[in-house]
């Protein structure tokens, strides 16, 4: 009988992006799966039954749980719904795995077999899986959006009868995805760009797009693409160089995290205090804590002379897009487990072993485990 995967409402209610889009229903179809979407799952990214007319509507969460041998999810399921699902149902999406040992442990009691996005091995071969990835690039591109409307300033430079106005300075703290596309969407704006992060190897991509590297001397390239911990020596040098660079900042976007650890705090109490007046700080880890000093979750909050934002689910706030994108993530993440239309997994492939967070009653990822202290 032909896998079943299913659309619920999401668990939170600010939510907008949708894990299914037309294309992918055409594709999924094509490959024998039948899709069930619930009412109003998929209103936030503008799609509706009319958009979507390839799969089956239904009214509630649990007459989507009752179909489905897999669930698309984008966040992670209430323990309500947890608790309704049929044992041995499939998992996959945005499931914030570090955040909740209760709820992992949960997962794992019904036997859920759950693929978290956030577990998906950095790896070549899974590059077109990485919802991440795909996801960071929007909060990048927005983040830059909302320093330039917070700023007093113009970004680019700007000649009018009286004379000109300089560009302004944008420092980018952190050069994985959503720190290159900051990089160069305030560079297409106009700013004069600088950027930083502890991987040294980041250099080049920094100065390909434009912008200047900030060198601190320090180094702490990490494992699977991430930087590694700083010791508190590095962290001295790391601050005594940066001060500088954020001291002649307009603009300031940090977007350094760890997977599975608290954000980093990289400018201090020190650095923001010697922000200019008129300087305004966008904080894309605060969620995880914030990079920042100062930095609150969802608030715009005054520190000296900055303005901090913490801004929460950016993704969420270009609904169209960024659910284009993580729809075909998850598309090419089910496709090799697909053989005309029956769901087949295989634990010898790194992918699914990799991205696996519960399977058959246990936890299975290590670096899980060990932060949850499982």
């Amino acid at each position: 009988m032909a896998v079943v995967v299913g659309i619920p409402t999401s668990s939170d209610p600010k939510e907008r992006r949708s894990p299914i889009v037309p294309d992918v229903v055409k594709k999924l179809k094509a490959a024998g799966v039948n899709i069930v979407v619930q009412k109003g799952a998929t209103e936030g990214a503008y799609l509706d039954e009319e958009t979507l007319t390839d799969v089956s509507w239904v009214d509630t969460t649990e007459e989507v749980l009752d179909a489905a041998d897999v669930l698309w999810v984008i966040g992670p399921p209430s323990d309500e719904t947890i608790d309704k699902m049929r044992e041995g149902t499939v998992l996959m999406g945005l499931l914030a795995p570090y955040s909740s040992k209760e709820r992992v442990e949960k997962l794992a009691a019904k036997k859920i077999t759950a693929f978290a996005s956030e577990l998906i091995p950095r790896i070549s071969r899974a590059q077109s899986m990485d919802i991440l990835s795909s996801q960071a690039s929007v909060s990048g591109y927005q983040c830059v959006l909302l320093g330039a409307a917070r700023a007093p300033k113009f970004f680019p430079m700007l000649t009018y009868a009286a004379g000109t106005i300089r560009p302004s300075r944008v420092l980018v703290i952190g050069a994985g995805v959503a720190g290159l596309q900051a990089i160069a969407t305030a560079k297409r704006l106009g700013a004069i760009v600088e950027a930083y992060d502890v991987r040294a190897e980041t250099k080049e991509q920094i100065e390909s797009l434009g912008a200047k590297f900030v060198d601190t001397g320090v180094s702490a390239s990490g494992t699977g693409g991430y930087a590694r911990e700083l010791t508190d020596e590095e962290k001295a040098i790391q601050a005594e160089k940066l001060a500088k660079a954020v001291a002649n900042a307009d603009v300031l976007i940090t977007t350094a995290g760890v997977p599975g650890k608290k954000a980093p705090l990289i400018i201090t109490e020190a650095m923001v205090l010697g922000m200019k007046p008129g300087a305004v700080v966008i904080d894309l880890m605060a969620e995880g804590g914030g990079n920042v000093f100062g930095t609150v979750a969802g608030q715009d909050v005054k520190v000296g002379n900055a303005q901090i934002y913490g801004p929460v689910n950016l993704p969420s706030r270009m609904p169209i897009h960024a659910s284009e994108m993580y729809s075909k993530n998850l598309l090419n993440f089910i496709n090799p487990m697909l053989t005309e239309g029956l769901l087949n997994l295989d634990w010898e492939d790194e992918v699914i072993a990799g991205a696996a967070l519960t399977h058959d009653g246990e936890v299975k990822h290590p670096l899980v485990k060990q932060v949850l202290g499982l």
